[in-house]
Order: C-alpha cells, then sequence, then structure tokens
C-alpha cells in the first residue's frame, strides 16, 4: 500500500526561553538565552551549578491543583504543551472520530524529582507508609500520553518512548508512521523533561557530560565552539499534532509543514560516545532521506543535536560533512544572530546514550 501524506497542524511548548510557541519563537530570534544558575536546590557542592529551567508557566492555566499534585514536573510541561498544540491546530473533540486519533509522547528518564522525593520519604521515616499510592503513576514516563489522552478522549494507539536525546524525534517519527500506515489519522507527539535535580546533574555532571561555564550560564551551551565543554541540563516539553493530510484538509486545520522522511540507526559502539567517523548519524540521516525520496543537496537546513560536546560535535560535522570530511568542525553555522532565508526543506537530528539516532525531514507544504 502507498503511505498517506503526513503534515504538521499544531504546535505547542514549556521551555526556558518562553513557555508558548509566540513567546519561544520571539526569544530564539532575539538570541535570548534560557540558561542560568540553578536555584531549586543547593548545587554549591556540584561541578556543573547552572542549567534552563522553565520561565513563564502558569501551571493553573492547564491543571487543577489535586490533579497536578500527583504528577511529576515533567508531566506538567508534557500535557500543558499537549494542550497547547491540540488548541493550536483548532482541534474539538466532539468533532473527531476518537478512536482515529492517538499519542506518542515520552522522557528521556522520567519523573526524577518525584523518584528523589518518595525514597527520601521513605528513609526519613523507614516506613513504607510514607510512599505515596500515587508515587508510580506519578513518575513514569507514558503518562504524559495517558493523560492527555483522558483528557481528550483519544482512544487511539497510545505509547510512551523512552529513548534517551532522542525520545522526541522518535516519538514524532512513530506517530508519523502511525498515520502512514492507516493506524491513526491523528497523533499527538513529542515529550518533556524535568532533570535538573540532585540526581539528574549530579550524574550528567560526574558523566563530565555538562558544562562547567558557571560564570558565564548563557555562553554555557557553544556547540561546535573550539571552546565547547559539555551540554546544559534543560527543562520543558515540546508537542507536535500530526495528521494525515485529507483529514486535515476536510476540517480546514492550518498546516505548517509536512513530515516526509524519517531515519533510526544505532551506533553498536559505545554507551555514550559517538563513532568518532559518525557512523551512526550518517545512518539514520542517510535512511531519512532515502525515505524522504530525497537527495542531500535539495535540504537548506540542519537543525542539528549539536551536543557541544568535543566527540559529540566532530562526529555530526564529519557525518553531514560526507563530500569533505575535516578535523575540525566547517560547515556553515548559524552562530548568535538568527538568519532570514527561504526554507523548502529541513532535516532535525537527535542522538542519545546508548547510540540510539533518529533523523526527521520536514518540507514546506505545497498543498
Amino acid at each position: 500500500m502507498s503511505k498517506r501524506r503526513v503534515v504538521v497542524t499544531g504546535l505547542g511548548i514549556v521551555s526556558p526561553v518562553g513557555s508558548s510557541i509566540a513567546s519561544a519563537w520571539e526569544a530564539v530570534l532575539a538570541g535570548q538565552s534560557g540558561i542560568g544558575p540553578i536555584t531549586r536546590f543547593d548545587v554549591s557542592a556540584f561541578a556543573t551549578r547552572i542549567a534552563g529551567a522553565v520561565k513563564d508557566f502558569e501551571l493553573a492555566e492547564y491543571l487543577p491543583p489535586k490533579e497536578a499534585r500527583r504528577m511529576d514536573e515533567f508531566m506538567h510541561y508534557g500535557v500543558a504543551a499537549g494542550v497547547q498544540a491540540f488548541n493550536d491546530a483548532g482541534l474539538d473533540s466532539a468533532a473527531l472520530d476518537l478512536e482515529r486519533c492517538g499519542l506518542a509522547t515520552g522522557a528521556g528518564i522520567g519523573g526524577l524529582a518525584t523518584i528523589e522525593a518518595q525514597y527520601g520519604a521513605y528513609l526519613a521515616s523507614n516506613s513504607p507508609r510514607k510512599i505515596s499510592p500515587f508515587f508510580i503513576p506519578s513518575s513514569i514516563i507514558n503518562m504524559i500520553s495517558g493523560h492527555l489522552s483522558i483528557r481528550f478522549g483519544l482512544k487511539g494507539p497510545n505509547l510512551g518512548v523512552v529513548t534517551a536525546c532522542t525520545t522526541s524525534t522518535h516519538a514524532i517519527g512513530i506517530g508519523m508512521r502511525t498515520i502512514q500506515y492507516g493506524d491513526a489519522d491523528l497523533m499527538i507527539t513529542g515529550g518533556a523533561e524535568m532533570s535538573t535535580t540532585h540526581c539528574g546533574i549530579g550524574g550528567f555532571s560526574q558523566a563530565k557530560a555538562l558544562s562547567q561555564r558557571n560564570d558565564e550560564p548563557e555562553r554555557a551551551s557553544r556547540p561546535w565552539d573550539r571552546d565547547r565543554d559539555g551540554f546544559v541540563a534543560s527543562d520543558g516539553g515540546g508537542m507536535v499534532v500530526l495528521e494525515e493530510l485529507e483529514h486535515a484538509r476536510r476540517r480546514g486545520a492550518p498546516i505548517y509543514a509536512e513530515l516526509i522522511g524519517f531515519g533510526m540507526s544505532g551506533d553498536a559502539y559505545h554507551i555514550t560516545a559517538p563513532p568518532e567517523d559518525g557512523e551512526g548519524a550518517r545512518l539514520a540521516m542517510r535512511n531519512a532521506l532515502r525515505d524522504a525520496a530525497i537527495n542531500p543537496d535539495a535540504v537548506d537546513y540542519l537543525n542539528a543535536h549539536a551536543t557541544s560536546t568535543q566527540l559529540g560535535d566532530l562526529a555530526e560535522t564529519i557525518a553531514i560533512n560526507l563530500d569533505a570530511p575535516s578535523e575540525g568542525c566547517d560547515l556553515d553555522y548559524v552562530p548568535h544572530t538568527a538568519r532570514q532565508m527561504k526554507i523548502d526543506v529541513a532535516v532535525s537530528n537527535s542522538f542519545g546514550f546508548g547510540g540510539t539516532n533518529g533523523t526527521l525531514v520536514f518540507r514546506r507544504f505545497d498543498g
């Protein structure tokens, strides 16, 4: 059977640079940083003391207090971004075939803050009675999809995805495939994270993965830069609504772009470090372009994974720059200031611990 066309009709975001599409986009265009000192707990003993905390987020706009208390913060962000995307797409549950609408969302780690708090309560009391009966459902990763499914009555596929830093890319790709092959007409897809906790920051820091540019937080994340020293942990959520093209057309939906390609691969190399030649990244990009049935020279823009680590940035550069691989990072980067240009085809990369890779290809919708 031929694959059905899939389009993006709704967007939602909760992030360190804004908690709406309009505010976050404005901040990105202005080159504003969302990175600053960690204030939610004492980090004086930590090597890394900076992160990206969510800003301008009003939880009460999305969840009643009682319900919110039974969710980890990563769920707050995911549910809020999903609600934004649902509304942005102009959706109404009463007008949908709910059995044909589903979700594929996830998180790389899940409810770390809740796990820490519940274990702390147990240790302090030495009693399992202090563990909340809501502990498990308030921390497991698939519950973003669960809560959104209940909220909107969506009875189609209901999935949770966990693939480290590739989670949201894989969730979007899975949503795309689900629609392409007829298992749903509409999917809410994406992910959320809240890992700026004692164990989150401590664990990544001990792995030497985080930047220690504590005195210049706004300059800490500097992918491709000679002085890069690691990534910056940040919190937030992002969701997109995907629809089968004719389903979107029938209801007069806004169409942001068409999703035309999805590729995956495994490094089969190391649990955290990429192969120096970027082989896994190259395979994911090649598979996505083949799925999209386009050549590399058709790509106008690439949203790189860009970990800001010495090995990661170089490996990704080599994977992209196939005609003339170099010892340095010498692509056409867009630092500091946004660049105005017409983009017909865009590629987005995500690479995660365990050597799990994903690439998406978007195209300007041509009708």
